[in-house]
């Protein structure tokens, strides 16, 4: 440990740090391709939704204006969508800041956060981040969440428990009655956060809505985010839904200005756009089928997925089909970051996407 890092507050060196994506620009870069595509992130292929394009742009010519810190006419505008009053929502920097604000509101030193593993990382670098013990708990052979195992991590120090649903990278969902009966368990001290950045890409009618739960009093915060169904990832908006107490006490402490104006004019805009809502779930719907397929045909195990990507096994070093994958063009998310070192996370694209990538692959893999 060096002098400077000596400075650091307790536990900053025990935090891997978050790994995004592996950006486009880098692999034209560094290997001198024209064309790329990035099946690595779980964006949104066909882009932001038109409405809430044409909004950001028209919001530029006020940039040099701060934004609302309170975010009244987003909140308003999806309070209304929801069925909620206004100050049951908080809105902040993208999901991954909605974490951590949920962590710092919550979590003293000490305490204990509970997570899935694997899950979303960032539950555990914002945990870890203000001094608290992270505590993982594995997936099932099927890769769903063991909630029952969940439930029996639960101790005295607990404070947080993080579910993704569906899970991230796993693409696996916790059905209504599971949910419920885990909810059972939970005792009064711990807060339930359920992520659903994801669910508007959910076919499975035993999906449940964490709204429910909020709504019945319990101790559970929802975190949702624009980043995937509107297309709006470049833009960082995210926001938390939960009892006005939860809600007022990540208030005191989130930045003054955590989402920016023309974010905040794009969100909006793009409330009111179901109709790109709908066609982006339906693409996406017809993209997993179509790799389920591809797959089946290559021989490779997946796991079914309610997301807009897909874990696959590719029985070989993932480490090394990444790198050939890139020699071909394509990106995506090796699994060894998970322990999972045969295994990639493949976001879904469009059909030209989805067809290149299958390509690709199958010269790397030599089938």
């Amino acid at each position: 440990m060096s002098n400077k890092e000596k400075l650091f507050r307790h536990g900053i060196l025990d935090i891997k740090a978050y790994v995004p994506g592996k950006p486009i620009e880098d692999v034209q870069r560094e290997l001198g391709l024209s064309e790329v595509i990035k099946l690595a992130s779980n964006e949104n292929p066909l882009g932001p939704s038109p409405k809430a394009l044409a909004a950001a742009r028209a919001a530029l010519d006020s940039m040099n204006i701060y934004p609302d810190g309170a975010c009244t006419e987003l909140t308003k505008k999806l309070s209304g969508k929801l069925g909620l009053d206004p100050d049951w929502i908080v809105f902040a920097n993208g999901e991954d800041n909605i974490i951590t604000l949920i962590s710092k509101t919550f979590l003293n030193e000490g305490e204990e956060m509970i997570m899935a593993d694997p899950s979303f990382s960032s539950f555990a670098i914002s945990a870890r981040a203000v001094g608290a013990k992270v505590v993982s708990v594995p997936v099932r052979s099927d890769f769903k969440i063991d909630l029952k195992a969940v439930a029996a991590a639960i101790a005295e120090k607990t404070k947080l428990v993080f579910l993704c649903n569906p899970n991230n990278p796993t693409g696996t969902i916790s059905t209504k009655s599971e949910v419920e009966e885990f909810l059972k368990a939970v005792p009064e001290h711990v807060i339930v956060v359920l992520d659903e950045a994801y669910k508007e890409f959910v076919d499975d009618p035993e999906y449940p809505d964490g709204l429910d739960y909020v709504r019945a009093g319990r101790n559970v915060i929802v975190s949702r985010t624009f980043s995937k169904v509107y297309g709006l990832a470049g833009l960082r908006v995210g926001y938390a839904i939960a009892d006005p107490v939860f809600i007022g006490g990540m208030k005191r402490i989130r930045e003054a200005f955590a989402t920016n104006r023309v974010a905040q004019a794009a969100a909006v805009a793009a409330l009111d756009d179901d109709e790109f809502v709908h066609k982006v779930h339906d693409m996406n719907s017809a993209g997993r089928e179509y790799l389920y397929r591809e797959f089946e045909r290559l021989g490779l195990p997946y796991v079914k997925s309610q997301t807009n990507f897909i874990l696959v096994d590719t029985k070989q070093d993932i480490k090394r089909v990444f790198q050939d994958l890139q020699r071909e063009g394509v990106i995506i998310r090796p699994g060894h970051i998970w322990n999972l070192p045969t295994y990639a996370r493949v976001s879904v694209g469009t059909l030209e996407e989805n067809r290149k990538f299958v390509a690709a692959l199958e010269k790397v893999l030599g089938l």
